[in-house]
C-alpha cells in the first residue's frame, strides 16, 4: 500500500507540471492573439473613419476605392486572427478534456484504495487483536516494526485523504476551465462569423464601386505621370540638399587635417556626430511615430497600381494617413539640413549623424536650415489633397544616400 501512495503522488506531482507547462505557453499564445485581434479591430476602425471621411467627397472614387482594398486586407487579417484564437483554444480544450479524464482516472484509483485501507482498518479495528499483533512480536525490534506499521497505516488513510479531497477540488476547477473555454470559443465564432458578413457587405462595395468608376485609362496614366513628375523633382531637390550637406562635411573635415575622408565616414569623424549616429541605430525599431495618430496608407518599395495592368510605382519611404491638417513631429534629435518647397507640397531634411529622416507632403513648415530639433518637435503640417480629401504624410530614412524602409525603425504600435 505504501509503494502505491508513492507512485501515485509522483505520477500526479509530473502530469501537473507537464498541465502547467501547457498552460503558461497557452496562455502567452492567447495574450499575443488577443493584441493582434485588438490592433487590427483598432485599424479597421481608423481606416473606417478615413473611409467615411473620403466619401463625403464625390471626386474621390479612387481613394475609396484604395481605403476599401485595406478595409478588406485588414478584415481578412482579422478573420484569419480569429482562426487562429479559435484552434489555439481548441487545443486548450481538447488538453483540459485530456486532464480532467486523467483526473477522474486517479480520482477513482484514490477512492478505490481509501476503500481498502478503510476495509483494512475496520477487519483490524479491535484493540485488543491490534495490542496482541504488537506483543506477539519475537523481539522488541519486531514490535517497534510493527507498531511502526500500523502508525504508517494510519498516516496512509489520513494522507488518501487529503488526496482525494485536492483531486476533486482540481478536478472542479479543470471543469469550470472548460466550460469558460467553451463559452469564450462561442464567442469568437460568433464575432468571426460578424466579420466574414462585413467582409462580403465590403466586397459587394468595392466591386460596385470599380464597376462604376469613370476615370479612363487614358486620364489614369496622365494623373500618374503628373504625380510621378512631381515626385521625382522632390527627389532631386532632396537628393541635391543630401548632397550639399555631405559635400560641404568633406570640405570641413578636409580643412580640419582629417585624412581618409569620404562620403560614407563624413559624418561619423567627430566624436558627437559618431555618438548621434550610434543613438539613432540603437533606436531602430523604437523610434517615434512622426504623427500622433495615423496608419500606413502605403508601403516601402515598389507596388503594382491598383488599377493600370503592367505599371509599377515605387515609395522611397512610406506614407502615414493621418488626419486632416495633423502635426508633423521629428522622430529623432538632430539638425536641419534644408527644406524644399514646391507647388506640390514641401518637404523637411532632418540629419541625425550620418542618418537623414526626410519629411514630405507638408504645407506649414515650422522650422528652417541650421535650426536644432529635439525628439517629437513639431516640425510642420501634413498637406491634404484636395482631390481625395485624404492627409498623407510621406517620411524616408537615409543613411548617407542609402534610402530606408522607415517601417522596421519605428515603434511598433
Amino acid at each position: 500500500m505504501r509503494f502505491r501512495l508513492h507512485h501515485i503522488v509522483a505520477l500526479l506531482f509530473i502530469i501537473g507540471g507537464v498541465f502547467t507547462l501547457q498552460a503558461i505557453f497557452a496562455q502567452q499564445s492567447k495574450r499575443d492573439l488577443e493584441k493582434k485581434r485588438e490592433k487590427l479591430l483598432k485599424e479597421i476602425a481608423e481606416t473606417n473613419r478615413q473611409l467615411k471621411q473620403t466619401e463625403k467627397n464625390k471626386n474621390a472614387t479612387q481613394a475609396q476605392l484604395e481605403m476599401l482594398r485595406k478595409k478588406i486586407n485588414l478584415r481578412n487579417d482579422l478573420i484569419n486572427s480569429i482562426n487562429t484564437e479559435i484552434r489555439s483554444l481548441n487545443g486548450e480544450i481538447s488538453r483540459t478534456d485530456k486532464s480532467i479524464d486523467s483526473l477522474e482516472s486517479q480520482l477513482k484509483q484514490l477512492r478505490s484504495d481509501y476503500e481498502n485501507m478503510i476495509l483494512f482498518a475496520q477487519r483490524n479495528s479491535n484493540k485488543y487483536q491490534t495490542m496482541m499483533f504488537v506483543f506477539a512480536a519475537d523481539d522488541f525490534n519486531q514490535a517497534y516494526k510493527r507498531l511502526k506499521y500500523l502508525q504508517q497505516l494510519t498516516e496512509n488513510r489520513r494522507n488518501q485523504a487529503e488526496m482525494i479531497t485536492a483531486t476533486q477540488t482540481e478536478l472542479s476547477g479543470k471543469k469550470k476551465d472548460l466550460e469558460q473555454k467553451k463559452t469564450e470559443k462561442t464567442g469568437l465564432k460568433i464575432s468571426q462569423e460578424s466579420q466574414k458578413k462585413e467582409l462580403v457587405t465590403e466586397k459587394e462595395k468595392h466591386d460596385k464601386l470599380m464597376a462604376n468608376l469613370q476615370v479612363s485609362e487614358k486620364a489614369l496614366r496622365k494623373r500618374l505621370d503628373e504625380k510621378m513628375k512631381a515626385k521625382k523633382r522632390l527627389e532631386n531637390s532632396i537628393a541635391a540638399l543630401v548632397r550639399k550637406e555631405i559635400e560641404a562635411a568633406k570640405k570641413k573635415a578636409v580643412k580640419a587635417g582629417k585624412k581618409n575622408v569620404t562620403s560614407e565616414n563624413v559624418f561619423t569623424l567627430t566624436p558627437e556626430a559618431q555618438k548621434l549616429s550610434n543613438s539613432f541605430a540603437s533606436n531602430k525599431g523604437h523610434l517615434p511615430w512622426p504623427v500622433e495618430k495615423g496608419t500606413i496608407s502605403e508601403t516601402f518599395g515598389e507596388h503594382q497600381h491598383p488599377q493600370l495592368k503592367n505599371v509599377t510605382t515605387k515609395n522611397d519611404g512610406i506614407d502615414i494617413r493621418t488626419s486632416k491638417g495633423g502635426t508633423v513631429r521629428s522622430i529623432f534629435n538632430g539638425e536641419v539640413t534644408g527644406t524644399v518647397h514646391l507647388p506640390t507640397g514641401s518637404a523637411v531634411i532632418v540629419r541625425h549623424g550620418e542618418y537623414f529622416s526626410v519629411y514630405s507632403n507638408l504645407d506649414d513648415v515650422y522650422v528652417k536650415k541650421g535650426d536644432k530639433v529635439t525628439t517629437k518637435q513639431n516640425i510642420g503640417t501634413v498637406k491634404t489633397d484636395s482631390e481625395t480629401n485624404n492627409a498623407d504624410l510621406n517620411l524616408q530614412i537615409w543613411k548617407g544616400f542609402t534610402k530606408m524602409n522607415p517601417a522596421s525603425w519605428l515603434a511598433q504600435k
